[in-house]
Order: structure tokens, then sequence, then C-alpha cells
């Protein structure tokens, strides 16, 4: 097949990163045993990450981010999937190395493919997308570790982001007090509220200076996105054998603290990798998503953007001013 279709690449040229919609033939696609056309993807973090040249994330260019796509499987050299098929494909490799989701088209590995749930559209598994996912991922390790809404309020950190809006609407369907941490303390009520928060709390509550090893404790567990000192306030101002998540960065890797949370409260730190979850969870937390978790109370202000229009939201994400979810048509 020597189609020929559209795709957002990122150039590298003397040091600076350009983004350019180019003109691709399926040939042009990394090896692998199912093409994919793709319907929709969604933006991520980390898309903006290697869109700006990140080679944390993205080491050789020119490169094509996106590491989220749903769509229908045009050819299949594997016997799990068939022309046809609805499929989701996320995390692993996809937008990092290997060609992503901003395009067309893309070719993947069999073992990187989930079936679409029946319960869902392509554009409703976009709103979801890696950022969905994450979030139910992190609930759903919250609850395994003993986590209930009987034991007090959950703080999720990034409330107004793609996992935090989306971990709050689970959280509260599932009866717990939930707590929003935005890094202002004004502004959204009504968003937050609809979403299905009880309060909210600013950077200077979860952003502790202190340096005190253990603080009053304020809340019973909590859904990080930022990582460095949030993480560590979130953890030493926890109640006594609450959990807390961790599955970002935003704000920095490091974790500067001391081991008096876990010795002396009891605490549990889960970490949340969704881009290498084993195939039988990932499955299971897609279905959740596309039956008793498909609560997410903000899919009308999502915003729908064509590649074309991708480069104000990527700005705005690498700014940290973006809200919500952003969903790509292609």
């Amino acid at each position: 097949m020597d189609k020929e279709f559209k795709a957002l690449r990122i150039r590298e040229e003397n040091g600076e990163y350009k983004r350019e919609i180019v003109s691709r033939k399926i040939e042009d696609l990394p090896e692998g045993e199912v093409l994919i056309r793709v319907r929709y993807s969604s933006l991520n973090y980390k898309d903006a990450l290697s869109v700006s040249g990140n080679k944390g994330v993205s080491r050789n260019y020119p490169h094509t981010p996106g590491i989220d796509a749903a769509g229908v499987v045009e050819e299949s050299s594997s016997d799990q999937f068939k022309v046809g098929d609805k499929v989701i494909v996320t995390s692993y490799d996809l937008g990092m190395n290997t060609d992503g989701g901003f395009s067309d088209y893309i070719r993947v590995p069999a073992n990187w493919v989930v079936a679409l749930p029946k319960e869902l559209s392509f554009r409703d598994a976009m709103i979801y997308g890696t950022a969905g996912f994450t979030a139910a991922l992190s609930v759903y390790k919250l609850l395994a570790s003993g986590q209930t809404p009987e034991m007090g309020p959950v703080v999720v950190t990034g409330a107004l982001g793609g996992v935090g809006s989306i971990a709050i609407s689970i959280l509260s369907s599932l009866g717990f007090e939930v707590t929003a941490a935005t890094f202002d303390a004004t502004g959204d009520e009504e968003v937050l509220k609809e979403l299905g928060a009880s309060n909210r709390i600013s950077k200077d509550i979860t952003d502790d200076q202190s340096r005190r090893p253990l603080l009053r404790p304020l809340w019973a567990g909590a859904i990080d996105v930022i990582g460095g000192n949030t993480l560590h306030t979130l953890l030493k101002a926890c109640k006594p054998m609450g959990s807390v998540t961790c599955c970002g960065n935003v704000g920095s890797g490091d974790l500067p603290m001391t081991v008096y949370p876990f010795i002396l409260n009891g605490i549990s730190l889960i970490g949340i990798d969704s881009q290498n979850c084993p195939m039988e969870l990932r499955q299971k937390v897609w279905d959740k998503l596309a039956a008793e978790w498909n609560v997410y109370k903000h899919k009308e202000q999502v915003i729908e953007s064509t590649l074309e229009e991708l480069d104000t939201y990527i700005d705005l994400m690498l700014q940290k001013k973006s809200k919500g979810r952003v969903i790509v048509k292609l």
C-alpha cells in the first residue's frame, strides 16, 4: 500500500524543533503487525515534551508525536486482530520513539493494541486516552491498597488537567469526598463542583516549605501528578494507613524526604506506570472506563482540534495553562 496521508512531524534544525504538517506514505511507517487508520488522538503532556525536543521522551527526529490513538484496523498479520476491528493504542512506545497518533495512520506491534470496548466511541475513548487510563489505574490501585471513602477525603492534584479531572469524577462516583488541589485558590469553582470535588485547596497547602518530616494529618489519601515537594507534602500530611499514588512529575522528578511517613504512619506510596501496564490489567481498566467508571462530567467542554490547530494547545500545555482535555480529530 503506497497511500499518502497527513501527519504532524517535528524536525530538529540547528538546535530548534520545528512543527509542520507533511504528506507521508504507508511505507514510511515503522514495522508492526497492525496498520490502523486513526480516527481520533489526544494531547498529553508527554506529547508536548516530545514536540519541544525533550530527549527523555523522544530521542530521534524527525518524529510524529501522539501517545494515544483510536481507529480501525486496515491491515493485520496477527491472529489477534482483523481488518475492520475497532481498537485503541495508548502508551508503550507510541508517540515517543515510534511514530504516533498525530497522523492519519499508525503501524504498531499487535501486543500494543487493545480492543475498543463496545460501549465507547472513538471520540470518547480519546477523551479518556492515556490521561483517563492513568486516572482510572490510579483509582484502581488506590482501591486495591484498601482506601475507602470512610477513611476521609482524597486529594487530587492537577485537578483541572486531564488526569486530575477524570480522577475526581471517578472517585466522586465511588462515594469519596474529593479535595481538588489547584495552583490558585480561586476560579473554575463551577467546573470543579461539576466534576465532583467537595472542596479545593491551593498550592500553599500542598507545597509545604517548612521542612518538617511530618505534618498534622489533613487528608486520607491522594492522587498526585506533580511530584517533587508536592508529593512529599501529600505523604507527610496523610492520615495513618492512607495511600498516595504517583503518576507524574510536572513539578519535579526529585523527592527529597525522610522515611517517617512510611515507618511512623504506615503510608503507602503507589507508583502508577501506565506506559508498560500488563495487557490483562490494561484491558480490565479500559472495560471499567467504558462501563461503571464512564462518569467524566466534563465531556461537553472537551476541546476538539485538527492537526493544523494543535500548535495553540501544545503551547498552552507547555506553559502549564491547559485545562481539561484536548482531542485531535483525524
